[in-house]
């Protein structure tokens, strides 16, 4: 009687144990980054033996769909990365868990990572998040192509812009579009219509807020997408904006310099540069280790054009752990989002170098793991050192809204179907009628 009692009670030890022992959820959308939260999943654990962490990666579009659905019908991760494109809505929807009880209550401070990140994922007195990584942008070149065109890195490090005339970003990048007869574009002889290779290829941006496309040359003309985080009032009718994006039109529809609207779609992305048919593209530091460590020639990168204000600006987007509201394991979920956000983990994301992560000292062993493999990437980071070097991503309600509006003026502007001067004022009024 005594060996049984005493196995019934080993029993319920040790199913209390069990049930004790929490398996959280986690999704992010980047492939690249997820061996190094597995990393951070199994520190954790260690020092946390009663969570584990299982990390689900999915592809841009499905991850959205599968966190809306499962918000909905109740599969939703428990924690996840955050974008600003999405935040306001799932917060408006309450499904994301306000933290600051328990940063209060861990006393845990949100001034560890570059000033502005941590702001941004408030609203209203709430805090949706905890910084994980921030992006800039820069120019990626193809080092053996603008080598050829007897251009040396350093001359592509001090280019200037400006909507009328492109200053000498758009020569360099004449310089760099050949025609089938071997002719560039500074030639009166350049064939546009019979273009072998393209001096700069761009996706277009044909949407709200343009981040590697045209906001950092609008940003130098002192415009700004509306009054401020979860602004009210947009400013596409801006003839500021407007210039610039005809100019960004133009250099396909007038000049031949850059691939059509058409063929960037058709092709898919950055294919252009993958394959080595154009020579530089603009796009955010989350594609450095991609860019350089996956195609099949060099690629160098260069600081972003000045613009007519005489500086380089870039948009300033960081992403966040968040927490589901509807989760079953919110003590758990934060404890893992507090590891996330911290210098251990930060730390250990850093030394891959997959991403640059928000605080500083971790960014610093990102842009160490570059260096050591041949690759300069400070562009992305001075730039975001710099004095009103950034701006912030518009923050905004009615996202989707927004978006869909100006892809449909946008892309008309871009397959020369209407002047953005025409177009962008009547699509301004149906955006700021949104917040009506």
């Amino acid at each position: 009687m005594r060996k049984l009692l005493t196995l019934t009670a080993a029993l319920t030890t040790l199913s209390a144990t069990a049930s004790a022992a929490t398996t959280l959820q986690y999704w992010l959308w980047d492939s690249g980054q997820q061996p190094a939260y597995q990393q951070c999943a199994a520190n954790f654990t260690k020092k946390n033996p009663d969570i584990t962490v299982k990390i689900t990666q999915k592809g841009w579009g499905d991850y959205w769909t599968g966190l809306t659905t499962g918000f909905v019908s109740g599969t939703a991760p428990d924690v996840f990365t955050n974008h600003l494109a999405y935040f306001p809505e799932f917060a408006s929807n309450d499904q994301l868990l306000d933290i600051n009880s328990y940063i209060a209550r861990d006393k845990v401070s949100t001034t560890a990572y570059y000033p502005g990140l941590a702001q941004l994922w408030t609203r209203s007195g709430k805090r949706y998040g905890l910084p994980k990584d921030f992006d800039t942008v820069a120019i990626f070149y193809n080092a053996d192509l603008v080598a050829k065109a007897g251009l040396k890195p350093a001359d592509l490090a001090n280019l200037t812009w400006n909507p009328r005339d492109g200053g000498t970003w758009q020569r360099t990048i004449a310089r760099l579009t050949v025609d089938r007869n071997g002719k560039n574009g500074l030639s009166p002889d350049f064939d546009r219509r019979r273009v072998n290779q393209y001096g700069y290829m761009t996706g277009y941006g044909a949407g709200f807020n343009g981040q590697t496309e045209w906001a950092f040359y609008t940003a130098t003309t002192g415009w700004k997408h509306n009054n401020g985080p979860f602004g009210t009032k947009y400013n596409y009718d801006d003839p500021r904006f407007a210039q610039t994006i005809q100019w960004l039109a133009d250099l396909n529809l007038k000049r031949g310099l850059i691939p059509s609207f058409q063929e960037v779609q058709a092709s898919g992305g950055d294919s252009l540069f993958r394959a080595g048919k154009a020579v530089m593209v603009t796009n955010g530091s989350w594609m450095i280790s991609d860019y350089t460590s996956k195609l099949p020639f060099k690629v160098g990168i260069a600081p972003l054009p000045k613009g007519p204000d005489g500086t380089r600006k870039s948009m300033f987007n960081g992403l966040a752990d968040s927490i589901w509201a509807g989760s079953k394991n919110k003590d758990a979920a934060w404890q893992w989002v507090k590891y996330l956000a911290s210098a251990e983990c930060q730390n250990a994301v850093g030394r891959t170098g997959v991403v640059l992560p928000a605080i500083p000292s971790a960014t610093n062993l990102a842009v160490a793991a570059h260096k050591a493999r041949g690759i300069n990437s400070t562009a992305f980071v001075n730039q975001a050192k710099a004095k009103g070097g950034t701006f912030l991503f518009p923050i905004t309600d009615n996202a989707a809204q927004v978006n869909d509006i100006m892809t449909s003026a946008m892309q008309r502007v871009f397959l020369g179907q209407a002047q953005a001067a025409d177009v962008l004022k009547e699509a301004n009024t149906k955006v700021n009628a949104l917040f009506k």
